[in-house]
């Protein structure tokens, strides 16, 4: 899926975003609302990654989605 799709089918994907990242509260997922660049960023604050470790989980999250 694209970050579009992502976006749009937000409500059914942020489960599988909180078994995959067990630390994002559904605040957290909330607040993304499907969008990439805040999920990088909560990934960055929640799991303590450094920016391009966020960005290639999200990527390859959306890859499998």
């Amino acid at each position: 899926m694209n970050s579009d799709q992502v976006k749009g089918n937000w409500k059914q994907v942020k489960g599988e975003a909180k078994k995959r990242w067990g630390k994002l509260t559904d605040d957290d997922l909330d607040t993304v609302d499907g969008e990439y660049e805040r999920l990088i960023g909560v990934l960055q604050e929640r799991h303590g990654m450094a920016r391009e470790e966020a960005k290639k989980e999200v990527d390859d999250f959306y890859g499998k989605l």
